[in-house]
């Protein structure tokens, strides 16, 4: 994995989240501190970040990529920012130079979620080789898995030293002695081994994925009801899942996707945004209450009109082809 991404460390731990975890603690971050997050993203960006006893600042995202919009960034550092957390969704890469260049003015640590990023490059860069730490799933329903499964990737010999040692219970010679209080984090053999033979068919997998969303933009291009994922210059998305956005549309989210499944075609709502988020409104001390008081209106629309459409590496052209028919017949549909 570190040779494919083009970094110098790979460490295997349980699963993205453990991964994004020990980026946290490894870099120091804890209660007092600030990291930047999007507030469109997976709940997990947040937990992790709250569980080191620090707090989640919510940015908005770009309505093209889905990612952490950079232009917003800057307004939401503080004295108390110590790291920005970006997530590469659905397979987009963020606007890598970008946030970086932030880092850089700012003095900021980086962390890229890598989740559902496999591939996915800037400018003939991978994603997972830009910041400080990089972390990854091998969940069941990403483009390479172990089951269950995360791994954190980095340049520095000592944060790697650091990660080694958190993700084993802290571990270190004479053994039963410790300097540190770890976690038991680590990844089982058989996971690994699973993890070695999916790595051999990555480029296969990645290029499974972008002809999967080739396809269904062939298909549904035109269609003015819709929003398709986008592919901004320079990038290359690995889709991981193909995303969809209703616009000016008579049908709502939920119904769509009602209709689809009744015809045998599951679909899978957007992620929620976190400043909605039930269990983050109701306890404001988990995050600064001057993000419950902004707007959020790209992560809103897409919470609101956002679904994936099936997108896993079996599909053939047949299937997307009758996806596309139903899902045309359903936005139709009086």
């Amino acid at each position: 994995m570190a040779r494919y991404i083009g970094v110098k460390h790979a460490l295997s731990c349980s699963n993205c989240t453990t991964a994004l975890h020990l980026s946290l603690v490894a870099l120091g971050i804890g209660p007092g501190d600030e990291v930047i997050i999007p507030d469109f993203t997976l709940i997990v960006s947040a937990n992790t970040v709250i569980q080191t006893g620090a707090k989640p600042v919510l940015v908005d995202v770009d309505p093209l990529t889905r990612c952490i919009d950079p232009s917003q960034i800057e307004e939401k550092i503080t004295p108390q920012t110590r790291a920005i957390m970006v997530v590469h969704m659905y397979g987009h890469p963020c606007n890598m130079p970008e946030i970086m260049r932030i880092s850089r003015q700012y003095g900021l640590k980086v962390i890229e979620d890598c989740a559902e990023s496999h591939g996915a490059e800037i400018d003939g860069q991978k994603t997972g080789s830009f910041g400080d730490l990089s972390c990854f799933s091998f969940y069941g329903n990403k483009i390479i898995t172990t089951g269950e499964g995360g791994m954190v990737l980095c340049n520095d010999d000592e944060i790697a030293e650091r990660i080694a040692l958190l993700r084993n219970q802290g571990f270190q010679t004479p053994r039963f002695v410790h300097n540190l209080m770890g976690f038991n984090y680590r990844m089982t053999n058989i996971q690994a081994a699973i993890g070695l033979a999916q790595m051999e068919k990555v480029e296969e997998k990645v290029a499974k994925k972008r002809w999967i969303s080739q396809n269904y933009s062939q298909l549904l291009v035109g269609y003015s009801s819709l929003i398709l994922p986008y592919e901004a210059p320079g990038a290359i998305n690995v889709f991981w899942m193909y995303g969809i956005v209703l616009k000016d549309s008579t049908i709502s989210k939920d119904l769509l996707m009602e209709r689809l499944m009744k015809k045998g075609v599951e679909t899978r709502a957007f992620f929620c945004p976190m400043h909605l988020q039930p269990v983050f409104r109701e306890k404001h001390g988990m995050i600064p209450h001057s993000s419950f008081t902004q707007e959020y209106p790209i992560s809103e629309n897409l919470w609101k009109n956002g679904l994936y459409l099936p997108s896993g590496l079996s599909l053939e052209r047949e299937q997307i082809v009758s996806v596309c028919e139903m899902l045309l017949e359903c936005i139709e549909e009086k």
